[in-house]
């Protein structure tokens, strides 16, 4: 069992240096002393003076990792749950992929289940501290407004046509600001009026589980529609006389892509290539969209899988395979689960295998484009001065050796994030 145990090294008035020849900013590489400063970034300087260091000299320092649909992941599941616990295991856990904030994602639920997962998300905010891991910096509903012929794994019986009322209803079960991206399918009858309402409110809107047709998102776009969720995957496909979802995703310019863990299950390799090909790294951005699977609270069948997950007494969940496999795990114990579903870290390595692409590209995917696609660009995603100081320590093969979270060092086993 992993037991937590936290390295605070910021505290009150304390600063701290950490040096390193390899500190990624908007700017490109810096060499010199990143200095830290009550949990903020306050600059890189050149002269240590008589300050203490943490030397990182043959280590990146890169921006942390945001993660804005990530419905659970190893020990905690938010989908499932729906409780503060839940969210504390995904923080605590989350630190071991490089992820440093992230949206606690719902699925399509009753209304119930809905209020009452924003107002366990925005009691959860309320009282984190950066000594408790990853944090939660807003909710991600994904759904109830979609389309039951793309619903994917989510629950037909809960899909409901887009209302400013039901809106309404779930956003004052939290704070001000609590929402931060919606998932919907804009050709629903009353979708205008939402987008146009979210759009209003800062609320980011992504187009998913969605038969909308390329002219839909061509007129609706203005109200508000940001970008796409999980490119290809729950949408309506491309062909070559009607574009639909996914030739909607690859031709406007000024909408982002976001893609899921890159498993090559869901999505193929080749095809967040052709994405990344016409979009680049400035318009596609990286998700996991894990469920923390261990954690089904009844029987559950993935059919990209091909597996029927089921809880098993107090702590275990059984995995029967399709091919008459049998698995069991502790869903209470990290090493046992954490490698059920690819975690984000994990993604981003294979990213960098699939199509070569550089500390700078993936920084854009993975931090400064998520963090800009939320509207937190101004507190998040990237190393510069008056930011919280959220980064993570990494060798040229995208090996974590350390994650920061405004200036708290996390509990990070280097054996437990490969």
């Amino acid at each position: 069992m992993y037991i937590r145990k936290v390295s605070a090294l910021i505290k009150g008035d304390a600063w701290m240096l950490f040096y390193s020849e390899r500190i990624y900013t908007p700017e490109g590489f810096r060499t010199g002393y990143l200095k830290v400063e009550d949990g903020k970034i306050a600059g890189i300087v050149e002269e240590r003076g008589s300050q203490d260091v943490i030397d990182y000299t043959d280590k990146m320092i890169v921006p942390g990792f945001i993660d804005v649909h990530i419905h659970g992941w190893a020990t905690g599941s938010f989908i499932h749950q729906g409780d503060k616990r839940s969210l504390e295991n995904m923080s605590e856990d989350l630190v071991h992929m490089g992820v440093t904030s992230y949206l606690a994602t719902t699925g399509t639920d009753s209304l119930e289940k809905l209020k009452k997962q924003v107002s366990e998300a925005d009691a959860f905010i309320e009282e984190w501290q950066p000594e408790k891991g990853a944090q939660v910096i807003g909710v991600h509903l994904e759904g109830p407004f979609i389309n039951e012929e793309y619903k994917g794994m989510q629950k037909a019986e809960y899909c409901l046509p887009p209302s400013v009322e039901v809106v309404d209803t779930l956003l004052t079960e939290g704070k001000e600001g609590i929402v931060k991206l919606m998932t919907l399918a804009p050709e629903l009858p009353g979708a205008r009026e939402v987008i146009h309402y979210l759009h209003q409110k800062g609320i980011q809107v992504s187009v998913g589980h969605s038969a909308a047709e390329f002219e839909d998102i061509q007129q609706l776009k203005k109200y508000g529609l940001g970008g796409f969720t999980h490119t290809f995957s729950g949408m309506r496909g491309m062909h070559h006389r009607r574009l639909a979802v996914a030739g909607a995703a690859m031709y406007f310019d000024d909408m982002y892509a976001e893609f899921g863990k890159q498993t090559g299950l869901t999505v193929k390799p080749e095809a967040f290539a052709i994405v990344y090909k016409i979009k680049g790294p400035d318009k596609v951005f990286l998700t996991t969209d894990c469920t923390g699977l261990a954690q089904a609270e009844e029987a559950t069948y993935h059919y990209i899988r091909q597996a029927t997950f089921e809880p098993e007494g107090k702590n275990e969940v059984k995995v029967t395979h399709d091919d008459g496999r049998v698995e069991r795990f502790d869903k209470s114990d990290y090493d046992s689960v954490k490698d059920i579903e690819l975690g984000f870290l994990s993604s981003v390595q294979n990213v960098v295998k699939n199509i070569d692409a550089s500390v700078g590209e993936i920084v854009k995917m993975a931090s400064e484009n998520p963090a800009k696609y939320i509207g937190v660009y101004d507190q998040k995603g990237s190393i510069e001065r008056g930011k919280d100081a959220d980064f993570i320590v990494v060798d040229g093969d995208w090996k974590l050796y350390d994650t920061y979270i405004q200036g708290v060092k996390q509990p990070v086993n280097q054996e437990k994030n490969v």
